[in-house]
């Protein structure tokens, strides 16, 4: 299940104008205007529902159920990762001229 609600949520975490997720889906403007107007469960065909959903797991949200278990209950979206911009360990840089080997632990020397 897919709510308006979910998607509007998803689309401001995005900062995405509906136009924008139009280009992502493929569905058309007038269709994300209509379906973000009803409440709750979107009233589309399966293949709709689904290609929204595509774009949006793809640009980094993660749905969750009304069965979830999250802090608040109920369903909502959730903004993780970019896989179009994976975060690494390896993207940290030391310089040694600032390293400090006297310093104590924890100090980021």
């Amino acid at each position: 299940m897919l709510s308006s609600e979910q998607v509007r949520a998803a689309r401001a975490l995005l900062r995405w104008e509906q136009k924008d997720l139009a280009d992502a889906s493929g569905v058309s403007l007038p269709s994300i205007k209509r379906l973000e107007t009803q409440q709750g469960e979107l009233a589309a065909q399966p293949r709709t529902v689904d290609a929204i959903r595509r774009a949006f797991e793809t640009a980094g949200i993660t749905f969750i159920d009304d069965h979830a278990n999250s802090a608040g209950g109920g369903p909502g979206v959730r903004l993780t990762a970019s896989p179009k911009e994976p975060r690494s360990d390896d993207e940290t840089i030391q310089y040694k001229e600032y390293l400090n080997p006297d310093a104590s632990f924890g100090s980021g020397g």
